[in-house]
């Protein structure tokens, strides 16, 4: 891939999102992996603004999720410290172009997992994960039109992360049936989607499983003490303007979100 294609790109990438102005499709960026050498670079020139990376999103890890943003398979994106919060949150609706929550599992890693240790399987993953928690992902359409955009282009801009909500953290999360959890999604105090966490790719793990192999095969690990969110189990919601926000996961308890 040109260097020069990637660099402005990545350039456009930065504007963009500290501008708060809509994404079009980045030129000459036409598949995955030119997707993610533009994130690798926009994200670096990112973190003197928003903070370094300590975290991970996937995205795409249900089959409407995948057929929604047009993916064959899962995309992965990057978290940036100051779009971070602890339950309860408070943010200010305003700060989005067009918001939306996902229910989410996150998973908070005790060691690394290095490229050269790839390919990974889901008993090498789940040794690496310290802590479980629920957790809120607020997605952003930041795109003139996502599906026209390509997924090229949404992978470049982290798929949509805008910021994360997370809840306690179990350090006892092995006590639990991770696939056989139950998430509700409520807005303004009414339930408005329900699932089990089994819709993510039959297993929440696999998601991390597949993110480390996806990583590695880009030459890159995931690092310990950073946290990876798993994909949404109940579908993502719209958020038309300010409101309360709060999801349950069985067994992780729950996660708190005003937007005003």
């Amino acid at each position: 891939m040109d260097r020069e294609i990637i660099e402005r790109a990545a350039g456009e990438v930065v504007r963009c999102r500290l501008a708060k102005e809509r994404l079009a499709g980045l030129d000459g960026i036409r598949d995955e992996d030119a997707g993610y050498a533009v994130q690798a670079l926009a994200n670096a020139r990112l973190e003197a603004r928003l903070g370094p990376v300590v975290g991970h999103k996937i995205g795409g890890t249900t089959e409407a999720m995948r057929r929604l943003i047009g993916a064959r398979e899962p995309v992965a994106g990057e978290v940036f410290a100051q779009t971070v919060h602890p339950t309860p949150a408070r943010l200010s609706f305003g700060d989005f172009l067009r918001p939306g929550i996902e229910t989410e599992i996150a998973v908070r890693l005790d060691r690394d997992l290095r490229p050269g240790d790839a390919p990974f399987d889901r008993s090498t993953v789940t040794a690496a994960v310290g802590e479980a928690m629920a957790a809120i992902e607020i997605v952003d359409d930041r795109y003139q039109d996502f599906r026209r955009a390509g997924i090229a282009t949404v992978i470049a801009d982290n798929a949509f992360n805008a910021a994360s909500v997370l809840g306690e953290p179990r350090s006892d999360w092995r006590e639990l049936d991770l696939a056989a959890l139950i998430a509700r999604t409520w807005i303004d105090g009414q339930c408005v989607a329900e699932a089990r966490s089994d819709a993510l790719m039959g297993h929440p793990l696999e998601a991390l499983r597949w993110l480390a192999d996806r990583r590695a095969a880009l030459g890159r690990g995931l690092l310990a003490g950073t946290f990876v969110s798993l994909g949404t189990i109940t579908p993502v919601q719209w958020l038309g303007g300010p409101c309360e926000v709060r999801i349950t996961v069985d067994g992780l308890g729950e996660v708190a979100l005003r937007l005003v």
